[in-house]
């Protein structure tokens, strides 16, 4: 009896130590999480890359006294007002002197040699530019060469003191969730630091074709434009760029990774050179990616190939769709932009595509990405069809007139009130160009594919809608 007793408390004994160690073991990561949610190191990030960060005031001459002169200049009285004498007095007849708008903004340090990264709008048209340090010191600055793409500058000053310098991290690696720290001077309050969380990542606002902003709800304001973004390590991982008008904590700031290229180009060259293939493109969605049969709607569709550039020479086609570059997967047209964007001009690259559904191969001289990208708009007139769509062939007088490139298809140049074409989403300038997969040319082509179709059968035209590019449109006949 009495070893028994001793058997059982040897077994509790065993259970209690197993079970102890085991929340000891637990406890371990849930310290560690801890630790990621409530970080207790802010001051010491604060203390370290603040030095590194400085404020940046800039002063414009707005010609003829800007927009508010020319408001005031108006006058809020009517022509026969005592009043105006005192206008025409105060402003004289040729208006007043140009008026110097003054501005603030924040950069960072990023070699000993006095080079500091800022944003475009900051310092753009700026014929002063100072540079005001932690330790209250002014300088010059200098404009090394500017990107209006990105929003990225790069300025200088001359300095003989050993200059603060900040660390550059990885931005590829942050995650959505993760505690980051901004500093600026927002509305001029120099140094000031705010915390708060990635929000999301490679977001598109519409700014231009390289959007691929870091979306953080740290505080941001006015002033806060060029200063660092940094990860809990204290690296810059971003550069503070934009809000939203009315928004509260949303902020947005330039990927650093994406930075590092343009900042170098422009301390060597002053400017940027990008990439270029010489093509019209846009991502493949919803009905479009279904009547090419890609599945997932990964790549970027060709809409149109301009003659001599790269791509043309190259022999990509329009309707192909770019899947590769140097083995790299595309999965939308901002993917292809921005992978040619960062191809040397002269480089030569493997374009994978799909034509048809299979893959082809081919080797392109990258050129370089002209300054402008046109766009077209508007429409003409002509005859109609049991459709109630009314077309006309692309002539070399509505091509020259509305700006189109294609000199095959047909415009849709009306619609027949209440009508399946005008029902089915069908607007007037669209281009059909192929029907059923058959390529349409002209009317001739237009009118044989429509009556080859048999009553009740459904037709799947293929446009290239203005402004908007390729979409598809089914109907039933």
């Amino acid at each position: 009896m009495n070893n028994k007793k001793v058997i059982i408390s040897f077994s509790t004994i065993l259970f209690i130590l197993v079970f102890l160690l085991g929340q000891a073991n637990a406890a371990e990561p849930a310290k560690d999480f801890e630790v990621k949610m409530v970080p207790r190191n802010f001051s010491e990030l604060a203390e370290m890359v603040s030095p590194s960060v400085v404020n940046i005031r800039t002063v414009k001459t707005m010609k003829g006294g800007g927009s508010v002169y020319r408001h005031f200049r108006r006058g809020p009285f009517s022509e026969d007002d005592p009043l105006n004498d005192f206008f025409e007095k105060f402003f004289g007849d040729n208006g007043p002197q140009d008026f110097k708008q003054r501005s603030l903004g924040s950069g960072f340090i990023i070699d000993k040699e006095g080079y500091i990264v800022t944003n475009n709008h900051v310092i753009e048209n700026a014929d002063q530019i100072t540079v005001v340090l932690s330790d209250d010191k002014e300088y010059d600055g200098k404009i090394i060469g500017r990107d209006p793409y990105t929003d990225l500058a790069l300025i200088k000053i001359k300095s003989k003191i050993n200059l603060p310098v900040v660390r550059i991290g990885d931005s590829d690696r942050l995650e959505v969730g993760e505690w980051v720290v901004a500093i600026g001077s927002p509305f001029g309050l120099e140094r000031t630091v705010t915390a708060g969380i990635v929000s999301a990542k490679g977001r598109v606002i519409g700014s231009g074709p390289y959007d691929n902003f870091i979306q953080t709800d740290a505080s941001i304001n006015p002033g806060n434009s060029g200063g660092p973004l940094i990860n809990m390590k204290g690296e810059v991982i971003g550069i503070n760029t934009m809000i939203i008008a009315g928004g509260q904590g949303i902020g947005f700031a330039i990927p650093v990774n994406m930075a590092k290229g343009i900042i170098e180009q422009l301390k060597s060259s002053g400017e940027v050179t990008r990439g270029w293939l010489g093509v019209t493109i846009q991502d493949l969605k919803g009905d479009l990616a279904e009547y090419y049969g890609i599945k997932g709607g990964e790549g970027a569709l060709v809409v149109d190939v301009i003659p001599g550039d790269p791509a043309d020479e190259a022999g990509i086609r329009p309707k192909d769709v770019i899947a590769e570059v140097n083995g790299q997967k595309i999965k939308s047209s901002r993917d292809l932009t921005s992978v040619i964007a960062g191809i040397g001009v002269g480089e030569k690259a493997k374009v994978m595509v799909l034509r048809e559904g299979k893959k082809k191969t081919f080797t392109v001289e990258i050129g370089k990405r002209p300054d402008k990208v046109e766009s077209s708009t508007d429409i003409p007139q002509k005859q109609g069809d049991e459709l109630g769509i009314v077309v006309s062939d692309i002539t070399p007088e509505i091509t020259q007139r509305f700006n189109i490139k294609r000199n095959t298809g047909v415009m849709v140049i009306d619609m027949e009130s209440n009508s399946r074409a005008e029902e089915a989403g069908f607007q007037r300038g669209d281009i059909i160009i192929e029907i059923n997969r058959s390529n349409i040319k002209n009317i001739n082509d237009y009118k044989k594919t429509i009556e080859k179709v048999k009553k009740g059968k459904q037709i799947a035209f293929l446009i290239d809608r203005m402004n908007a590019g390729l979409i598809v449109i089914q109907l039933e006949k």
